[in-house]
């Protein structure tokens, strides 16, 4: 403020507050976000700079890993335990988008039937999967040497939907997109699996990561999903059994 030339009264004037808020905010207390944004603009400073944990996601000494929890050289290698607890925790979002993901319906006997309750709970579900028709998933199934089983692996996993396919909350999409990446998303806990070349799903590597900030590699992440999933053709039963959708 002092190398700005504001004092409490002139900025709480440039960002339409009470005198007393910006006192407030001297005192120690932060801002909301939108609030930040306008005082580190008032300022001429930006907003980490100002409210260093507000940023944990850039603060020194964890730049970019802070939210890593956890990571794996294979999908593989992830412990069906977490698994089962990230599915079992959810409660707000379940957001899910690959190629095909069988495993998924397999953690649990009942796993959909445990999905389809947490829809009925008020929990919000979007499971997308690559549509088994388009061009770019016979690519994929030759890039991994799949020879030919990638599509009926797709449809494996769509047949495994059981009560999901109708339950509200649920919403089930195909995608035509080259993934770079699987999403699977729990909450403010997600599972990334970046891809490797020639490797099959179970082979790539694995990150676990638990939501900083609205500004961390979750984030990013949870923004591929939503740009993907603006994308998707709604899925139907019908298609399952060789029927258009």
């Amino acid at each position: 403020m002092l190398r700005a030339g504001l004092d409490s009264a002139t900025l709480a004037m440039r960002v339409h507050v009470d005198v007393k808020t910006v006192n407030r905010w001297l005192a120690g207390r932060m801002p909301h976000r939108r609030t930040r944004l306008q005082v580190a603009e008032a300022l001429g400073e930006t907003e980490e700079s100002l409210w260093p944990s507000a940023r944990p996601d850039i603060q020194a000494g964890a730049p970019a890993t802070a939210e890593v929890s956890a990571a794996y050289a294979h999908r593989a290698d992830i412990p069906n335990d977490l698994w089962i607890s990230l599915l079992n925790r959810a409660t707000e979002r379940i957001d899910i988008i690959g190629y095909a993901y069988p495993f998924v319906f397999e953690l649990l006997p009942n796993a959909s039937e445990i999905v389809a309750a947490k829809c009925r709970a008020g929990c919000v579900v979007r499971l997308g999967f690559a549509d088994p028709d388009c061009a770019h998933v016979m690519e994929r199934d030759v890039l991994e040497q799949m020879g030919g089983t990638l599509p009926g692996r797709i449809r494996n996993a769509l047949s495994m939907l059981g009560p999901l396919a109708d339950t509200p909350g649920c919403q089930v999409g195909l995608h035509a997109t080259h993934l770079y990446n699987s999403v699977f998303r729990f909450d403010s806990e997600m599972i990334v699996t970046p891809y490797l070349f020639r490797a099959r799903g179970y082979q790539h590597t694995a990150l676990y990561l638990r939501r900083h900030s609205p500004h961390g590699i979750f984030e990013s992440f949870s923004d591929q999903f939503e740009q993907i999933w603006g994308t998707v053709t709604p899925y139907s039963r019908g298609f399952a059994n060789g029927l258009t959708a």
